[in-house]
């Protein structure tokens, strides 16, 4: 990537205002064309949002955009949408225990809301957010549920693949036990044993520290730093790691972006929640988040977008693809915007925790690209806002390029959302619990 140093939130505020003025038509196509009983909206095809079966996980960026919508323009319309469809629709994703998703579904809708609600956007009442309380309880409890023990003492979160099975996806679902263990619950286990979700959260962080993220030195000599495997295996009957493994990328031994991305969101989050709470984060968080970004700025075209596999075979075709901007028409090997879209919150993140801007100036290089053509959709019949995503090539569920995914929109309201409060001095956005 070559990182920009002449840019700042300030700067970017004519992007920021394009994409929410887009983002309403969008929402509001979605709203009214969208039938729930088909499940969740996950990616385009031929610019419509279709579903496809795999997990329930993406119902909450689709009614958490719309509470983002708000968040950054003030238009009721878009409040009452998200309000509405959380309570309609959400509740079975909060005792969904098939699936290792609860932080987008849930912290996404109901987290939203409440965090709204604590900020004074919203009126204070007491019901409703007793109601949104009990609802994000729940979801970390569940989501405590799918752990795991390694050998070494830890843990992690299994995702849906079985108990072996450790995602690197899932770091932006420990928040979801954060939030939780925040609002004083706890997981009550077998002969009223207390878990706590902190506690796990934790652990499992560490967990995907140790096993999913490189470092080129010890068990990782042979290893890029930074590089990331999307899914480690370990033996369920004695906790040992046995290997690495992938679902959506191209290889065990290759990053898949998103992958590298859901890390450097996580990770910085984690760093930024236990600095406001005045506590050191535990040791490893802060190599990881370190090696992570420093990984996907190498590893990057030069405009900050990313192709879905740093090592995907059909890259040598494009010769230098690091030197210049991605290119989502190329034939040989598709970028993922919505990497871009979450991988853009991690380096400002981790800039500001670290107070380096080096960090910072990479994000902000990232959104500058993401928020303009070809990625921002102009496209008042397209239901998608940032085009060029990809989901599961490897099993090829992806469209052409110029689909979008639920995923990749919801994030890139979010980075947006954090700029624009960050531009007009407004509260910091934050996943955890501030006191009202």
């Amino acid at each position: 990537m070559q990182i920009r140093t002449d840019l700042s939130a300030q700067a970017l505020l004519p992007k920021l205002h394009r994409l929410f003025d887009l983002s309403a038509a969008k929402i509001r196509s979605i709203e009214q064309t969208w039938d729930p009983s088909k499940g969740s909206p996950v990616c385009t095809v031929g610019g419509k949002y279709a579903s496809r079966g795999w997990t329930e996980w993406t119902q909450g960026f689709q009614f958490g955009s719309a509470i983002l919508q708000f968040d950054a323009t003030g238009d009721d319309e878009f409040l009452e949408t998200g309000r509405a469809r959380t309570v309609a629709v959400m509740a079975p994703h909060v005792t969904h225990m098939g699936v290792h998703d609860h932080g987008f579904n849930n912290v996404s809708t109901y987290g939203n809301l409440l965090r709204l609600m604590n900020e004074g956007r919203i009126p204070e009442n007491q019901w409703e957010r007793r109601f949104y309380e009990l609802a994000l309880k729940c979801s970390g409890a569940v989501q405590a549920m799918r752990w795991s023990r390694t050998a070494d003492g830890g843990g992690y979160l299994y995702s849906f693949n079985g108990p072996h099975s450790l995602f690197v996806d899932t770091i932006r679902s420990a928040r979801a036990l954060v939030v939780s263990h925040q609002l004083g619950h706890v997981l009550m286990g077998e002969n009223d044993r207390r878990i706590s979700l902190l506690d796990r959260a934790v652990q499992h962080c560490l967990a995907t520290a140790r096993y999913s993220v490189y470092y080129g030195e010890g068990r990782d000599s042979y290893d890029l730093r930074g590089r990331v495997a999307h899914e480690s295996i370990f033996n369920v009957n004695d906790g040992n790691y046995r290997c690495p493994s992938s679902q959506q990328g191209y290889s065990p031994f290759t990053t898949w972006t998103r992958g590298l991305a859901w890390a450097m969101c996580g990770f910085a989050e984690q760093l930024e929640f236990f600095r406001g709470q005045g506590d050191l984060p535990p040791a490893g968080f802060e190599k990881a988040a370190r090696a992570t970004c420093d990984f996907y700025i190498e590893n990057t075209a030069s405009d900050g977008v990313p192709y879905w596999d740093t090592g995907a075979p059909g890259l040598d075709r494009l010769g230098d693809w690091r030197a210049r901007p991605a290119d989502p028409f190329n034939g040989h090997e598709p970028v993922d915007s919505s990497a871009a879209a979450i991988a853009a919150q991690g380096l400002l993140r981790l800039g500001r925790y670290l107070q380096d801007h080096r960090y910072g100036n990479a994000g902000l290089t990232v959104c500058n690209a993401l928020f303009d053509a070809p990625y921002l959709s102009a496209d008042a019949g397209h239901q998608g806002l940032i085009l060029h995503s990809v989901y599961h090539r490897p099993n090829g569920w992806d469209a052409a390029p110029g689909e979008s995914s639920m995923w990749g929109d919801y994030h890139a309201r979010e980075a947006a959302l954090y700029l624009l409060r960050a531009a007009e001095g407004r509260p910091y956005l934050k996943f955890w619990l501030s006191k009202p």
